[in-house]
């Protein structure tokens, strides 16, 4: 495990995420946080390489928090920037391949073809993360959108909703009791 590209990738995205230029805010960097957490539960339980898919954890919003511009197209984007911070690190060729893929294919609300369990990996722990933000849906219903309390309830939940809805099915099973529990909070 190269502890070394992961510790410097835990704070290069944090600076990113404290710059002004970053639309999202720090909150994108507790998403990310949670992102990897998720990611690296969903290795372990999977028998994915687990350093593939905390480093493509870590990188899959790169390039909307550096420039929101590229958001719309990030995971295209984020692999290409994927390339080049890890190249810096002298990382095998190979494996950052298979990280651009994991980014390349995590959105959930782009459908794309996981063609290996690195990239499922990735991808739902993606989408689980929201689960582990809910105040800061909150915050995004209330205090962003201006939403009323019955409005931005029904806003998180949906949006909980899509997120659990794009699981793989093994995860969905994984994380059916999580996903029950929250929407009971919020019933």
């Amino acid at each position: 495990m190269r502890n070394d590209i992961l510790d410097n990738l835990q704070s290069e995205i944090y600076d990113r995420c404290r710059k002004p230029m970053n639309k999202f805010g720090i909150g994108c960097y507790y998403h990310i946080v949670a992102v990897v957490k998720n990611a690296e539960i969903l290795a372990e339980k999977y028998g994915a390489d687990k350093e593939i898919v905390m480093i493509a954890a870590w990188l899959h919003d790169i390039a909307s928090i550096t420039d929101y511009s590229l958001y719309e197209q990030h995971h295209i984007h984020g692999a290409k920037m994927a390339y080049s911070i890890l190249k810096e690190y002298d990382y095998d060729e190979q494996k950052i391949e298979l990280v651009q893929e994991c980014i390349k294919n995590h959105r959930g609300s782009v459908s794309l073809e996981k063609s290996s369990i690195e990239e499922l990996c990735v991808a739902d722990a993606d989408a689980i993360s929201h689960f582990d933000s809910v105040p800061s849906l909150l915050y995004l219903a209330y205090a962003q959108k201006g939403m009323g309390i019955e409005e931005g309830k029904e806003f998180v939940k949906s949006k909980l909703t899509r997120s659990f809805q794009k699981l793989s099915a093994e995860s969905k099973k994984h994380y059916q009791n999580k996903f029950e529990k929250v929407m009971e909070v919020l019933n």
